[in-house]
């Protein structure tokens, strides 16, 4: 062993290197792997030191209930942007299921039928995208907006622009209740997180859309019908912005047209800063729920240090910007 080392004097060095490289090496990955979590443990703890008020009981419980509904639409879009895709119809279908709310009795015996409503033009939704992206080979871009804009046009039709009628007490409930302390729409959207997260993290579906979004043809050559994967995807998205708007729709108490406008683009953002890869194949449900829990507390920030609401459009965009190079310098 002495003669080795004696001859090979530089395989010594490295040999005696090797765990301070390793543990060099460990702090960088750690914080690329954690750091979007460290991210919003230094924000919340940043915006409560300026505004002692933003960490009150009822700021917090606030944050949550806003952030529930965001959060059940990042889950589906992360399963989107997974497969290498993204979907923009995300809003339109939380308004179009929050619509449809309206064309019922507004008691609560209806409230069975309103989800069921809602989960179907979720799912026809998210069918439609996935045919049109998987089939006839539609950029997810351009098939999600087309969507988009037919379920707006159809809204539109069916409310002549002012949709009337009331959201049941029971969704009310769903939407702005707390149990034992808790926002029930939280532990809906915890609810979905497990369910979903089990499926993504251990089911075989999950290592079927992390094949199909890392490589389609590697997919296709091991015998993973990676259209179906994306279908999959796409119909998961739909169903739960459906979800999602009829818990957004009985937070807010009322139902407009544009419930949800903005989500589209939030869902992307939080997943992306979470560290789901628009390249697919890379990222997972808890930091794209990460990702949605910044931009709440960014939004709340903005608005318990009295700011303008224009300031808070700016740092949404700041956000997105930064977003993207990290995105950027994790591809290479």
């Amino acid at each position: 062993m002495t003669d080795a080392a004696n001859a090979f004097p530089g395989k010594a060095a490295m040999t005696a290197l090797a765990p301070a490289n390793r543990a060099a090496g460990r702090g960088p990955a750690l914080l690329s792997r954690y750091g979007i979590h460290l991210f919003l443990v230094v924000l919340v703890a940043a915006s409560g030191a300026i505004s002692p008020s933003f960490l009150s009981g009822a700021n917090i419980s606030n944050m949550l209930m806003q952030l529930a509904p965001l959060g059940i639409v990042v889950i589906g879009q992360a399963f989107v942007i997974l497969v290498r895709g993204l979907d923009l119809s995300v809003a339109s279908v939380m308004a179009t299921s929050a619509v449809a709310t309206t064309a019922f009795s507004g008691t609560d015996a209806d409230v069975p039928f309103i989800i069921l409503v809602a989960i179907l033009i979720g799912i026809a939704t998210g069918l439609a995208n996935g045919l049109l992206v998987t089939k006839r080979k539609v950029s997810p871009f351009l098939a999600t907006l087309a969507t988009m804009i037919v379920l707006q046009g159809i809204r539109f039709f069916w409310t002549q622009g002012a949709p009337s009628g009331n959201v049941p007490p029971l969704l009310r409930a769903v939407g702005s209740g707390t149990v034992a302390g808790v926002p029930f729409n939280l532990v809906i959207m915890i609810a979905v997180a497990l369910v979903f997260g089990v499926l993504l993290h251990r089911a075989a579906f999950g290592r079927r859309v992390y094949i199909t979004g890392g490589n389609p043809v590697t997919a296709r050559l091991v015998g993973i019908a990676a259209d179906r994967v994306t279908i999959a995807a796409y119909v998961i998205s739909g169903g739960l912005a459906a979800i999602a708007g009829l818990v957004l729709s009985g937070f807010v108490g009322v139902v407009d047209n544009f419930v949800g406008r903005g989500f589209e683009l939030d869902s992307i953002v939080a997943a992306v800063m979470g560290g789901v890869a628009l390249t697919g194949g890379r990222g997972g449900i808890g930091g794209a729920l990460t990702g949605a829990a910044i931009l709440v507390v960014i939004s709340n920030a903005v608005l318990m240090l009295g700011l303008p609401i224009e300031l808070q459009i700016i740092i949404k965009g700041v956000v997105i910007i930064l977003a993207a190079a990290v995105y950027v310098r994790r591809s290479r």
